[in-house]
């Protein structure tokens, strides 16, 4: 089971929506978390998922 990082879902590993970041690759529901992942990932990382982030 993959969680996107951003929001807590499950995300399929063949989401379009991925990134690498320090060797791993990460998976995301939406181009909107995976943006949100990109401005700031340690925020995620350290503190997990947030929940639905506003505009989603």
């Amino acid at each position: 089971m993959i969680i996107d990082p951003v929001c807590g879902m499950e995300v399929n590993e063949k989401s379009q929506y991925k990134t690498m970041y320090k060797g791993k690759v990460y998976y995301f529901c939406s181009s909107y978390c995976l943006k949100e992942f990109q401005k700031n990932p340690e925020e995620y990382l350290r503190g997990g998922p947030k929940g639905m982030p506003h505009g989603h």
